[in-house]
């Protein structure tokens, strides 16, 4: 949620206030560059916890004292740090599959090694199973995020603080139709998006109890909100369609050059433009509002595909990024993934996502879901045959092999592991736990009951 952006900048950059159709025009022009899809992307989020145990909290001096070795380590992927602590790596724009998994595996390497040093490590679960949220930055942006966000109750600050996921970003696509297509791939994220959420679900409890979902950090994104973590309506262009719910968003916070953050309630950046209060708000207003959305797909220029819960292991965040590079960059697979997920399509009942029965069936059963477990099959199926064709490796194909059979065929995800190894009286496992038992949603309490 840091987007790498600076916390208090300049807020009189771009004096010059923007009117209501300037606003509509450069949301228009910036959030969807089109042309043929040639970089990729993913952004790591990893929840920091001590090797030895990792029920004990890490002390903000600790993390301030890692986080200072590492600025001095040389990566090629920015370093950023998440308000409860987390680290983010963020890959640059690679070329192909491999370049970006050689890159941000040679930057994960060398950032586990000053970890390691310091008697931590990296964990890749969607939400932290052990501990509550707790702010680590303490800065104005942060400070307004957490003042704005506790008005729709807990969520926002375990989003803040406890959740962790892997963010995978692909070209915006072609300005032509077809299945590379802009609009298309627009329309099949958000529908693809349910079957990534059930495939790779690995945030099954709270507090270290199971919350009843398998995805509990997108119950989260839930119920922070349609207007601060929703899509907007996928009737109409893509272009237009962002514009407006960009306009008609709420404002997370008026910033200052000095003092706290302003932290409006209920006045969208619409209605700003028309009130010019507090103050008139600029291109660098907008610029920085458009950081404060979260909706599961989010165009930057490229589509940020937002869903996906952080992955065990230190590899596997591979997985989820190779499937998604797959089904969104090569034509036969894209194709196969647009017509596998079409029927799935009618269970949102034309309400974005992720506010609609197909998401929230995605992350409180994954593939438990007989439908999503069918169309996640076919997209695997998919994935694995364009691979070879975008370059991987046959470790790579191997590792998406491996997690179909291990998973996906047997309606499972990582939570399932989670919630086992609870089961037998362990402590949720920090890496992969076993496999076996049969495919269950478990049962337990929900979160919202």
């Amino acid at each position: 949620m840091s987007d790498s952006q600076s916390d208090g900048g300049d807020c009189t950059d771009h004096r010059t206030a923007v009117t209501e159709a300037e606003v509509e025009a450069l949301v228009r022009g910036i959030c969807f560059k089109t042309g043929p899809p040639r970089a990729l992307g993913v952004e790591l989020e990893w929840l920091i916890h001590e090797l030895r145990m990792p029920q004990l909290p890490v002390t903000p001096e600790r993390l301030e004292a890692v986080y200072a070795a590492l600025r001095a380590v040389p990566l090629r992927s920015p370093l950023t740090v998440e308000p409860g602590g987390q680290l983010e790596l963020s890959s640059p724009p690679a070329a192909s599959l491999m370049e970006c998994i050689g890159t941000v595996s040679a930057d994960l390497d060398a950032v586990r090694a000053v970890l390691a040093e310091e008697g931590l490590g990296l964990v890749g679960i969607g939400h932290d199973p052990w501990h509550t949220p707790r702010r680590f930055l303490h800065e104005p942006r942060y400070d307004a995020m957490e003042a704005c966000l506790d008005r729709t109750g807990p969520a926002g600050r375990h989003m803040m603080c406890t959740s962790a996921s892997v963010q995978v970003c692909v070209d915006a696509g072609h300005e032509e139709p077809g299945p590379l297509g802009h609009e298309r791939r627009w329309w099949l994220a958000h529908q693809l998006g349910a079957v990534l959420v059930a495939a790779f679900a690995n945030s099954p409890l709270l507090g270290r109890e199971p919350t009843g979902w398998l995805s509990t950090r997108q119950l989260l994104w839930m119920e922070i909100g349609a207007g601060r973590a929703g899509a907007p309506p996928l009737d109409g262009g893509a272009r237009a369609a962002w514009a407006r719910h960009v306009l008609d968003a709420p404002v997370m916070c008026v910033r200052q050059d000095s003092g706290p953050w302003q932290v409006p309630e209920g006045l969208t950046f619409r209605e700003w433009t028309r009130s010019r209060s507090p103050r008139p708000p600029t291109r660098a207003d907008l610029d920085y509002h458009l950081t404060t959305l979260f909706p599961p797909v989010r165009p930057r220029g490229h589509l940020e595909l937002r869903m996906i819960d952080a992955q065990p292991g230190d590899d596997g965040w591979i997985v989820p990024l190779a499937v998604t590079a797959a089904l969104f960059d090569d034509p036969e697979a894209a194709e196969t993934a647009y017509r596998g997920v079409k029927p799935l399509a009618e269970r949102a009942l034309n309400l974005p996502a992720p506010h609609n029965p197909l998401w929230t069936d995605a992350a409180r059963g994954g593939l438990t879901d007989p439908e999503l477990r069918e169309v996640a099959a076919l997209c695997f199926a998919a994935a694995l045959e364009a691979l070879p064709r975008l370059g991987a490796t046959a470790e790579v194909t191997d590792a998406v092999a491996a997690y179909r059979d291990r998973y996906v065929a047997r309606g499972r995800c990582p939570a399932h592991d989670l919630l086992d190894r609870l089961d037998s009286g362990g402590p949720p496992p920090s890496r992969p736990g076993r496999t076996g038992g049969t495919p269950t949603a478990h049962g337990r309490k929900d979160i919202r009951t």
